[in-house]
């Protein structure tokens, strides 16, 4: 009987661990088919970035942002060129032009000065000695080296004052309430500028092109603040001596084009001949990189891009104008005018040019130089007639690549077009004229004839 009972006993535990052993099997199944969930998140940059998650970003210097920093004034008036009007030759009337020193400080006293000497002594040094015994100090707002010598007969402490600090080629200014002469290497400056925009935008090419900047310029009362040392102010004033003398200005109106060839083969800058003719093809003048080609009115923005177009694809990069006083330089930055960002923004386009007397004829004698940041890439001189056209082509678009390698096709290349234009500085009332400055009819022809 007992046995009998253990037998049964025995056959019940066997039945109970078969049926836990079965569940965890299943349960085991069941966990291998379901897999856990997990959230999904996005590693950006170390951060983790998930759908709760606020974005956080590094510290960035205080710097100007880009946008800001090529916000220009300048550039509406600078960065577009009507091709449909279009005038070689105009006029504008002659304004005077004025300069103004600015922060002169108060008036000096009204003391005389007579039988001064000074020998090899620098400005503040020939003040002391002159001022002795006035209670007026004499400080130098920076450091000041120049020795001048000289004699005052008699005169103004005033014009005093002014002669040694040009002498000395520095500035000054009175401070009343401190009862003290300020001597210092740089000023500040207003020009009062003719109404004339075209007058105002050769100065500022100038003044460019003299490596001037932090020029402020406003356009509603036409005045230019500049600062700088004696030796800015000396540029300057040569400048606007030039324009008020020679009564010329030149100025260029440019396109740029990146021209992408539809085979894998350069342009044939050849069939410009059967496409022109011969006697709109006027000169060649080869460069360390690229030629120049001299070309007749003929040959223009239209006509040159419906050439380009049966052989290539193109596109205009920038587009602007720039001009200078006669025999001036000056320069045109082809990223201010780009339409956006490309490997040939870094180029600048630097011009001097005169117009007159060239071997018996009347003409536009200009060298032209392209350089980036690197340095000069190529230039050209280049003698041209009133009218004349330059094509500048053969300048290889990898000139501008900065990696080992490109997927730009190396027989894409750059292609300048100039036009240049002569502006004439005369009394309006001398010349017949249209409402915008250009000669026309026998006023035209006389001027060629000059």
């Amino acid at each position: 009987m007992i046995k009998r009972f253990q037998k049964m006993f025995m056959m019940k535990c066997l039945a109970i661990l078969t049926l836990v052993l079965a569940t965890g099997c299943q349960k085991l199944n069941n966990s291998q088919q379901v897999a856990p969930a997990y959230d999904t998140v996005t590693v950006v940059n170390n951060m983790v970035i998930d759908e709760n998650s606020v974005p956080i970003f590094p510290k960035k210097a205080a710097l100007t942002t880009d946008t800001a920093r090529r916000f220009s004034i300048e550039l509406p008036k600078r960065c577009s060129v009507d091709w449909n009007n279009q005038n070689v030759i105009s006029v504008v009337p002659e304004e005077k032009i004025e300069v103004v020193r600015l922060d002169t400080g108060d008036k000096l006293p009204d003391l005389k000065v007579s039988n001064y000497d000074f020998k090899k002594v620098t400005v503040r040094q020939a003040l002391d000695k002159l001022l002795d015994g006035v209670d007026i100090d004499v400080v130098e707002d920076g450091s000041i080296s120049e020795k001048i010598s000289g004699t005052i007969s008699t005169g103004a402490l005033s014009d005093a004052v002014e002669l040694m600090a040009k002498m000395g080629r520095v500035y000054y200014y009175y401070d009343a309430e401190e009862g003290a002469i300020h001597l210092t290497n740089r000023a500040k400056w207003l020009i009062k500028m003719p109404q004339n925009e075209t007058i105002i935008m050769a100065l500022l090419d100038a003044m460019h092109g003299a490596d001037m900047r932090n020029l402020l310029v406003d356009w509603n009362d036409k005045t230019i603040v500049f600062e700088g040392n004696y030796q800015t102010e000396r540029e300057v004033a040569k400048i606007i001596a030039d324009i008020a003398s020679k009564k010329y200005m030149l100025a260029w109106d440019v396109d740029i084009y990146r021209v992408y060839p539809r085979t894998d083969n350069p342009i044939v800058w050849m069939n410009m001949f059967p496409a022109f003719g011969d006697k709109n093809i006027k000169m060649s003048i080869p460069g360390v990189v690229g030629r120049a080609v001299v070309v007749g009115p003929e040959i223009n923005t239209k006509t040159l891009q419906e050439f380009m177009y049966q052989q290539a694809n193109v596109v205009l990069i920038s587009q602007g104008t720039f001009a200078i006083p006669n025999g001036w330089q000056s320069r045109f930055d082809i990223g201010q005018c780009s339409k956006e960002e490309r490997l040939e923004t870094d180029l600048i386009i630097g011009a001097t040019a005169k117009y007159g007397d060239f071997g018996g004829r009347n003409k536009i004698d200009a060298k032209i130089v392209l350089r980036t940041s690197n340095g000069e890439l190529t230039s050209f001189t280049i003698p041209s007639t009133i009218g004349d056209n330059y094509v500048i082509v053969g300048i290889p678009t990898h000139s501008f690549v900065t990696t080992p390698e490109t997927l730009i096709s190396p027989f894409a290349e750059l292609v300048v077009f100039m036009s240049p234009r002569l502006i004439s500085i005369v009394d309006p009332a001398s010349v017949k004229t249209t409402a915008n400055g250009a000669l026309v009819g026998d006023a035209l022809r006389a001027f060629l004839n000059e």
